[in-house]
């Protein structure tokens, strides 16, 4: 388990995108999520009580992106993308939507034509500037790794008042226009065995898919550490299969080890 210590970091290879440059708008000492996801590579969610003051400023934030990003161009790096991860749900900062706006204006002065990247759990899509900002970037991708309410709760645990019905509602405004990432794993949980990649299970989450219809989607398993213990990997002929599954929808699928 570990935590990002700077705002902008790498470029880091990424499995999905690339030469991505990481940026994290969340507290450097603390993770701050909605989810407290049973694989997450930060450890579990300490802090549940979402404050903004915990929050850097947008100026700061700014400030430390435009730094790293002049470096890089001096150093004349190659950026694939720059990516929103880090210590926690990004969307969770209060002035996310600024920080949208202002980066994409960095890019376009430092690196333009590289793709800005959010990783986002999906649980903010019910505010309309949330939603907006992500619709301005090229690559909003936004988690879905249930299709069951049952293991929604199991996997993700949220630590706010959200469900998967929710989570459907706000991606469904999208229309069409994100990348759904999926972590697909099974296991045993508070002695409660699961697996996503089958059964009932992922026929509810093809549902889903069928009816989102994502512009791709990207599936994936374990990979780091995770806080749960008792987690197994699906290997990458199981997730093949599910990508299968999805392009006979008409949907473009992408799986990574």
């Amino acid at each position: 388990m570990f935590l990002w210590e700077s705002i902008a970091f790498g470029p880091i290879h990424s499995r999905r995108l690339g030469s991505s440059l990481g940026i994290n708008i969340s507290p450097t000492d603390v993770k701050i999520c909605s989810f407290d996801c049973i694989y997450c590579e930060c450890g579990w969610t300490l802090t549940k009580e979402i404050l903004p003051s915990r929050f850097a400023p947008a100026d700061i934030i700014l400030q430390a992106i435009e730094d790293k990003l002049k470096r890089c161009r001096e150093e004349q790096t190659h950026i694939d993308s720059i990516t929103f991860s880090g210590n926690g749900e990004s969307t969770l900062h209060p002035q996310f939507p600024e920080i949208i706006d202002r980066l994409t204006v960095l890019r376009d002065h430092y690196y333009p034509g590289t793709a800005i990247t959010c990783l986002s759990n999906a649980t903010q899509l019910q505010n309309e500037a949330v939603r907006q900002a992500l619709l301005k970037i090229e690559n909003p991708m936004l988690k879905l790794d249930a299709g069951l309410p049952s293991l929604y709760q199991l996997i993700n645990r949220p630590t706010i008042p959200v469900n998967l019905e929710d989570t459907i509602a706000g991606l469904r405004a999208f229309h069409g226009q994100f990348i759904m990432q999926s972590m697909f794993l099974k296991g045993e949980v508070d002695g409660i065995p699961f697996d996503n990649s089958s059964g009932e299970n992922l026929a509810a989450w093809l549902e889903d898919v069928r009816l989102l219809r994502p512009r791709k989607v990207v599936l994936y398993s374990l990979d780091r550490e995770t806080p749960a213990k008792k987690l197994i990997k699906i290997y990458i002929n199981d997730l093949e299969t599910i990508a299968e599954k999805v392009r006979a929808l008409g949907i473009e699928a992408q799986v990574y080890e």
